[in-house]
């Protein structure tokens, strides 16, 4: 297989900002100003075996996303080891214009570099057009320590269980700064009616002393392994305020798939301290308070199939269940007591009883509409020369770094000579890294894969 790695990052002007957009607030948003961890994540790549391009996806408001591109190039710049593409808002622009071109719908919210699901998006569609089998997340703030990361991401991806179940997608999991994978979680009085901490924990606690590969309630998005036949079927929800990777695994189990959870393969996860512990658990309200709508209406499409929050115990099951809005309103009131975040905790609350609810009402069907689309969509940029050539052009990282030519079969689609008379920087014109040097990385024996499946799940 030839993964290609990717990496979204977040980019603010300012250290801190509560944020009235639900979808385009971040955890850990860098500030312009300071260095961020991009270095230290691309540093650790640098060692891991077989590894061709990395994709580094530049969010940033409108007013700095020009420099925040800089900073990035900059920064991968540094790294001349690597193949690095970075995706900014150009690159954006010529990726609408091809999908324009391809009459395939305007998009620019679901497929664009703002919100934690549509930008994943724009790095599927860049996976797609330039042919690679696999997708691996990863996030800024992390550390690979293993210089087999990608052929631990490979095991199992592609290949089909002993009841014939395909693997198209698997999580592993993160070390903290206390080399545990445990949730740092407090058991104090203000947690009563919000135990997540607790929860994740009974469940990864289980799978860790479960067979290498199982079936799985959790996704880390930052150590995440998505085989092309997934991500052809199967985009990220946009209108997700964050968690778009454990939403993932809801929308492919919707959709007749699944995520597996490989206790094997990880990555240590260091982020920054939160600007505000208040504003992050409101982004939480909004995140589940529109799961709980979005799955409550899925059962309403009988294409689909249904995902209760029963199947999901001990995490995150409890967090679907009716009465759920008034839990995570308590829970925020009764931190505004105890944390020092004091006012954003209150704004949390106040979140819960009325903002979040209204915007999962009014979005909780767009997810279903857009997935109409997203097949087709693929369908047309996958393999497509004329877009894969102009993000090489355009994006990737002047280099020395060895390349290979582009792929069999790659076709012309509708409207290629206008992508084709593109203006495109004379630095540019280098073979594609379609098939880099990640390709051939053996998924692993079928026969190693055993399953903790119960004898009714088919």
């Amino acid at each position: 297989m030839n993964p290609v790695v990717i990496i979204p990052t977040f980019h603010t002007g300012r250290r801190h900002r509560p944020g009235s957009n639900a979808v385009a607030t971040y955890d850990h948003a860098t500030p312009l100003n300071e260095p961020g961890d991009l270095g230290r994540c691309l540093e650790s790549l640098e060692k891991v075996q077989d590894l061709g391009l990395v994709v580094v996806l530049v969010s940033a408001e409108a007013a700095i996303a020009r420099q925040a591109e800089e900073k990035v190039r900059a920064i991968a710049e540094a790294h001349p080891q690597l193949n690095v593409m970075v995706v900014g808002q150009d690159v954006l622009a010529l990726i609408r214009q091809r999908m324009e071109q391809l009459n395939v719908g305007k998009l620019d919210f679901e497929i664009g570099l703002s919100g934690y699901g549509a930008t994943r998006n724009v790095g599927l569609v860049v996976a797609s057009a330039l042919g690679f089998d696999a997708a691996v997340f990863i996030d800024d703030d992390e550390v690979i320590d293993d210089p087999r990361f990608l052929h631990e991401a490979m095991y199992g991806l592609g290949k089909l269980t002993r009841k014939g179940i395909p693997i198209l997608a698997k999580t592993g999991y993160y070390i903290n700064d206390q080399g545990s994978y445990l949730s740092k979680w407090e058991d104090v009085w203000y947690n009563r009616f919000w135990q997540q901490g607790a929860a994740f924990n009974q469940w990864i606690t289980t799978a860790m002393k479960g067979p290498r590969l199982s079936r799985s309630n959790h996704v880390c998005g930052g150590c995440l392994a998505v085989h092309k036949e997934a991500f052809r079927r199967l985009a990220f929800d946009p209108w997700i305020s964050r968690g778009e990777d454990l939403d993932y695994m809801l929308n492919l189990r919707m959709y007749g798939s699944d995520i597996w959870f490989d206790n094997k393969w990880k990555l240590r996860h260091l982020p920054p301290e939160s600007a505000s512990e208040g504003d992050r658990f409101r982004q939480d309200i909004f995140r589940w308070i529109y799961e709980y709508r979005k799955l409550e209406y899925s059962r309403a499409l009988i294409d689909l199939q249904q995902v209760k929050a029963e199947s999901l115990e001990p995490y995150p099951g409890p967090f679907l269940e009716p009465g759920l809005a008034r839990r995570i309103a308590l829970t925020a009131l009764l931190r505004s007591f105890a944390r020092d975040d004091k006012k954003a905790y209150r704004r949390a609350a106040k979140a819960a009883r009325k903002e979040a609810q209204v915007f999962a009402e009014r979005n909780c069907a767009k997810y279903f509409s857009f997935q109409y689309t997203w097949p087709e969509l693929i369908a047309w940029v996958e393999g497509d020369q004329m877009l894969a050539r102009a993000l090489v052009n355009s994006a990737l990282v002047a280099h020395d770094a060895p390349m290979v030519a582009a792929p069999q079969g790659a076709r012309m689609a509708p409207g290629a000579d206008a992508m084709a008379a593109a203006p495109q920087p004379a630095a540019a014109q280098r073979p594609m890294p379609v098939a880099p040097r990640g390709a051939g990385i053996d998924p692993g024996a079928t026969t190693e894969i055993r399953l903790n499946l119960s004898d009714f799940e088919d």
